[in-house]
């Protein structure tokens, strides 16, 4: 396994330093070690700097080319112009490859070894899944290798040096952006309202069931109170009396029992006199 590596702008400020007071065979030999040196990945303040800018029209111009390729290209642009460029040394392939990697990562989330393998110039599955595992130490990108599927999953990447021509068409992609965000936020502000609607309105209907409620209890109040004034007595001692017999009912059921049973005994003498 790769030994791990970290990103050091401390070093990156070093370089840029040196940098602004060196000039000619020396600025090259310096470049040559950004290149080299672990944990910078970023080469667009180097870019920029006056002294770097004039080697593009000295007999270092290789130089500078090659430093544009580690900002902006690939590995395999790396190889197309190898006959005019510097030779590299390994350092610098890994980290070329590198750069690569997170170019296809920035395309693809889901990396076949298969094309792994092609752009980056690698032998076998060993080798790539040692490239990439550095990669990761480096904190180049973040993500797990699959190797039943083949293929590289990318979480998170570094992002790289811009080029001045890629800047418009970036800024159009983040006013697109912010145009869909207004929509989108426009859509939420007319959902609330609209539910702040709907709260308003439920309220109001509560308010008014609650109203038509209290307003109906008071009417069947004020109706049984009306009703118990106008009989004049208490509901409960009237179904009291509803349920007790008039006076003298109970001695006159007694008297026509007993009538009956004098008739009875009458009529048994009649019939032992005729026998």
């Amino acid at each position: 396994m790769a030994a791990e590596v970290k990103v050091t702008g401390q070093n990156q400020e070093q370089f840029l330093l040196l940098a602004k007071s060196a000039r000619g065979a020396a600025l090259a030999s310096l470049i040559h070690q950004v290149l080299e040196a672990p944990g910078i990945y970023v080469f667009g303040e180097l870019l920029d700097m006056p002294s770097v800018r004039e080697l593009a029209d000295s007999e270092f111009s290789p130089v500078f080319r090659l430093l544009t390729v580690f900002a902006y290209g690939t590995y395999s642009d790396y190889l197309a112009e190898a006959g005019n460029l510097p030779a590299l040394t390994e350092a610098q392939k890994n980290k070329l490859r590198h750069l690569s990697v997170v170019t296809l990562a920035s395309k693809l989330k889901c990396i076949p070894y298969s094309v792994l393998l092609d752009q980056l110039q690698l032998k076998n599955v060993r080798q790539l899944e040692d490239l990439v595992i550095e990669a990761v130490y480096a904190d180049v990108l973040r993500g797990s290798l699959d190797q039943r599927n083949q293929r590289l999953e990318v979480d998170y990447s570094i992002g790289r040096d811009i080029r001045r021509e890629e800047l418009s068409a970036i800024t159009r992609t983040l006013q697109e952006w912010c145009q869909g965000c207004e929509v989108v936020l426009s859509s939420i502000e007319e959902q609330v309202s609209r539910a702040n609607q709907h709260k308003e309105q439920q309220l109001g209907l509560k308010q008014q069931i609650e109203s038509e409620v209290a307003n109906l209890k008071k009417t069947i109040k004020v109706t049984t109170a009306a009703a118990a004034a106008a009989t004049s007595q208490d509901p409960e001692q009237h179904l009291s009396e509803l349920r007790e017999p008039a006076p003298g009912t109970n001695q006159r059921q007694a008297s026509k029992k007993a009538s009956k049973g004098k008739g009875l005994r009458g009529s048994a003498k009649i019939w032992s006199k005729s026998n």
